[in-house]
């Protein structure tokens, strides 16, 4: 049994990460408090405190194995430069305090670290997109990924019993995206049919994008990072590898709400900084993926408007 800290539990992949690794029996260690983002001060202090407490909860356990997943943060792909700045500085203090507990030495430890694929690679101009494709960043968000995926790099590096794993994923999508955001063309799609309300697109109907269910994604994730051997840094695509235009997504939320869409289409700044036709295909084939998860899209839509019906039928009470 390994104990296990999710960094960004709240969020929609920390959340799945979260839960597929209490299924898994694993220890999963919860800090007594949620990280201050909007106080830089209070927010390092936390992330010190934190590790602290979970070194100790690591130096009790059984086999001293730990795993830590990295899916925090306040960035988007529109977000400044400067703003980014707090997220980057956020985890090399943690990755310091870590390094620097006596409790952790020696113990066997690995590391996941989740961006997004569709930002790293915007710019790249392979029609398939690999773990070979070199990165192509455009925006201040996706170079301030390639930036934290350094200081994990290093940290492992400077660890000899340290793992870690640079997970890049396509376009997550899940019932847990935050209410009162357009966040997630498919969340957005089903909640506006669901409440009966104009549903914006900002982008073409032949863009192609690579959908992929949270529930997979983390349980793909966690797979990859006890793939790992011993002391070895794995840059890895987390992907469906089903490609899909904006038009199919469409016609699918047709199909199952049996009811046209109200569909209103508008330019947008931000349509811009993905390229317009992201595929993905990881060229690494690790053992045990085969019997993970693969949930088809029109199921994963399908359970989406169930949701969204359920949420808007019987509001959560705060």
């Amino acid at each position: 049994m390994k104990t296990v800290w999710v960094v960004g539990a709240g969020g929609l992949l920390g959340a799945a990460l979260w839960h597929r690794s209490t299924a898994l029996g694993d220890d999963v260690f919860v800090p007594g408090e949620r990280l201050a983002w909007a106080e830089r001060a209070r927010l390092m202090a936390q992330l010190q405190a934190h590790a602290g407490a979970f070194a100790q909860r690591v130096a009790a356990s059984p086999s001293r194995a730990w795993e830590l997943y990295w899916a925090a943060g306040v960035g988007t792909m529109s977000s400044p430069a400067e703003a980014l700045l707090l997220e980057t500085e956020a985890l090399g203090v943690l990755l310091e305090a870590l390094a620097a507990h006596p409790a952790l030495a020696g113990t066997p430890g690995a590391i996941g670290f989740a961006s997004s694929a569709g930002a790293i690679y915007a710019g790249a101009l392979d029609e398939i997109i690999s773990e070979i494709t070199p990165v192509a960043p455009t925006t201040p968000y996706a170079r301030a990924k390639l930036q934290q995926e350094d200081l994990v790099r290093a940290f492992a590096a400077a660890r000899p019993d340290t793992r870690a794993l640079l997970a890049r994923f396509s376009t997550l999508y899940g019932t847990g995206q935050a209410v009162g955001k357009q966040q997630g063309l498919l969340t957005h799609i089903a909640r506006s049919i669901v409440r009966h309300q104009p549903i914006q697109i900002f982008v073409p109907f032949d863009t192609i994008r690579d959908y992929l269910r949270v529930e997979d994604a983390a349980a793909h994730m966690i797979c990859a990072l006890r793939e790992t051997g011993p002391a070895h840094q794995l840059t890895k695509i987390i992907a469906s590898e089903h490609p899909t235009t904006i038009a199919e997504i469409v016609a699918t939320f047709r199909r199952l709400a049996r009811r046209s869409p109200r569909i209103v289409t508008s330019a947008s700044a931000r349509a811009g900084l993905y390229g317009r036709r992201m595929q993905f295909r990881s060229t690494l084939a690790l053992h045990g993926h085969d019997d993970l998860p693969a949930t088809n899209l029109t199921v994963g839509i399908a359970q989406l408007l169930e949701a969204e019906r359920a949420r808007f039928t019987h509001p959560p009470q705060h």
